[in-house]
């Protein structure tokens, strides 16, 4: 492939990516309160305690493929790697699966 083919390429995935929502995650409404998908830059802002979070795997996914690009590596992993699943069980011992 051609290195100006190739770029047009990662060119559109990378819009594709904004027009759908930027990538995999979601926020979700858990209660009254609306949490949004973190990263490793935005963690101190965005991560509440009591929530449950899971690893989005279509971020990781992508951010391999597009490592040449560098900036969607930075974006999936700095802003949101992390999404919502729901409230942490307080019953379960910490560290249980």
């Amino acid at each position: 492939m051609k290195k100006s083919l190739k770029k047009v390429v990662i060119a559109v995935l990378i819009m594709a990516f904004v027009s759908i929502g930027y990538g995999c995650g979601d926020t979700k409404k858990i209660g009254n309160n609306i949490y949004d998908t973190y990263g490793f830059i935005n963690s101190g802002e965005k991560r509440n305690e009591n929530v449950e979070y899971k690893i989005i795997i279509g971020n990781v996914v992508w951010s391999i493929l597009l490592v040449e690009t560098i900036i969607a590596p930075l974006y999936f992993w700095g802003f949101s790697i992390y999404e919502p699943v729901g409230l942490k069980d307080k019953s379960k011992p910490k560290g249980a699966i």
